[in-house]
């Protein structure tokens, strides 16, 4: 019989036990092993978990502990602060108090103080009554007395001392205004800006007249619709005559003319061809016209819609002078009296080169030169210092301003060089005659002569009329209607003078 298998299996068995046994005796071992380690760790955190606690503890302590002491401080703090407001606020009543009492004794001491000047009023009108009484007068009548007496007493004597007075300030206001203007003046040296109004075309020929005036007269009918102007054909040599009371619809027939003179073919088409050319070309020199002034006075901010009406003054005159030659030498003028006198130098110089402004469209929109351009100025935004400063240079408007007497001095030198304007013999003769009869018309002028071109007139008074006080009197009355009734440009001198003779015949 075979037992070798069985025996190995019994053998296999057994290790397979064996092992088994040893594998949880070394398992049991380990866990004894690992339990232990635990057991020791755990120990240690506890040991450090209640360190920590103690530690906390103290310091939880600590905290308490200082914060009752910082509580206790500031405990302490505020009964001083309390116990400082309390005295403070006892000082405080104790002073009001005290100023309740003396308001108190203030207020009794007014009352005594109205009830006398109640009683002294009282007494002083009795007073008053009494001298009235006595006296037979009113007080009106008594100050109105004294005042005659003192004014017939010291009639001479105050008559000197006003002459006296106005002379030294006249004289030294006259001299440094004299040194100002002289020194504008001389400084802006230009030549003579009056203007002749009278526009002439040059001819080659004499043929070309032929030309002009076309077949029964179609051509220069048809130039003349056209343009607006009249055209005078004549027997002066070479030229021909444009008359026009406009001067930009002058000069606008003038170009028009010499372009159809140049081309030699004058017929209707053509010349409202040219006509066109012409009124082209013209709207480019008012602009540049426009543009230069501006330029020349160092004005570069306008707005780009007034300096093509600033260009028409170009072709605009006044007494033969032209506008906007005038308005550039105001500019100059103007500028430098501003200088001198440390005011606003930029003000002035728009105020003085925009004055006439109105007078660039016055033919075709109603009102006076002034209201239009101020109108025109506040629709294109030019600042309110300027209008104020151009808009008193005829006196319709107060002047508002120091800039505005400066604009209408500079007008009035600039109007009043001489050369710069010219007027008819007719109107001349009617203003001199217009100043004498105005003055001739006061009580105790006995002669007066309108002389220096209308710049001055000397009034001679009777003596036993007018005496000196009055004679100062008389030469204010008379430059004030002279300003009110009589239009002249620049001033009027009043000289009256009162020449007393005394005349004995020795034998």
């Amino acid at each position: 019989m075979n037992i070798t298998p069985f025996l190995a299996g019994g053998i296999a068995i057994i290790a397979f036990v064996g092992g088994y046994i040893i594998s949880l005796w070394f398992g049991k071992k380990t866990k004894e092993v690992n339990d232990a380690a635990l057991k020791a760790e755990v120990e240690a955190a506890e040991t450090k978990a209640k360190e920590i606690v103690v530690e906390a503890k103290a310091k939880a302590a600590s905290i308490i502990e200082n914060a009752q002491k910082e509580e206790k401080e500031q405990k302490s703090e505020l009964r001083r602060i309390e116990e400082r407001l309390e005295k403070k606020d006892d000082a405080l009543q104790a002073e009001r108090v005290s100023i309740d009492r003396e308001t108190k004794k203030i207020q009794e001491e007014k009352d005594k103080v109205k009830t006398l000047q109640t009683e002294v009023q009282g007494a002083h009108e009795k007073m008053n009554k009494e001298l009235e009484k006595v006296a037979g007068l009113t007080r009106e009548e008594a100050k109105n007395q004294v005042i005659k007496k003192s004014e017939e007493e010291y009639e001479q004597e105050i008559s000197g001392v006003i002459t006296r007075l106005e002379r030294d300030r006249r004289d030294e206001i006259e001299k440094k205004s004299t040194e100002i203007i002289t020194s504008a003046i001389q400084r802006y040296a230009r030549e003579c800006i009056n203007d002749v109004t009278t526009s002439v075309v040059p001819i080659q020929n004499e043929e070309i007249k032929g030309k002009i005036i076309g077949r029964e007269g179609r051509n220069i009918r048809a130039f003349e619709r056209l343009t607006g102007v009249e055209v005078i054909v004549d027997e002066s040599p070479e030229s021909i005559v444009i008359s026009s009371f406009d001067p930009l619809r002058r000069e606008h027939a003038r170009l028009a003319l010499e372009k159809l003179i140049k081309d030699g073919r004058i017929q209707p088409a053509k010349i409202e061809e040219k006509i066109e050319e012409a009124k082209r070309e013209l709207d480019e020199c008012v602009r540049k016209a426009g543009e230069d002034a501006a330029y020349e006075v160092g004005i570069l901010d306008l707005p780009k819609e007034i300096i093509p009406v600033l260009g028409r003054l170009n072709y605009r005159t006044s007494y033969g002078q032209n506008v906007l030659q005038h308005s550039i030498e105001m500019t100059h003028i103007a500028a430098m009296i501003a200088t001198e006198l440390h005011l606003n130098v930029q003000v002035v110089k728009k105020a003085a080169l925009l004055h006439d402004i109105g007078k660039a469209i016055d033919h075709e929109v109603e009102g006076t030169h002034v209201e239009i351009g101020r109108k025109l100025l506040k629709k294109y935004g030019i600042e309110e210092a300027v209008i104020r400063a151009m808009e008193a240079h005829h006196e319709e408007y107060p002047f508002s301003s120091p800039e505005s007497y400066i604009v209408a001095a500079a007008d009035a030198i600039s109007a009043a060089r001489p050369g710069a304007r010219r007027e008819t013999l007719e109107k001349y003769l009617r203003r001199l005659e217009e100043i004498e009869t105005v003055v001739n018309g006061f009580e105790g002028v006995r002669q007066s002569y309108a002389i220096s071109a209308g710049r001055e007139v000397r009034v001679f008074v009777t003596p036993e009329k007018v005496d000196d006080f009055k004679a100062l009197q008389l030469a204010k009355q008379i430059a004030g209607k002279l300003k009110s009734d009589v239009q002249f440009p620049g001033e009027i001198k009043v000289t009256v003078i009162r020449e007393v003779k005394a005349v004995e015949i020795a034998r």
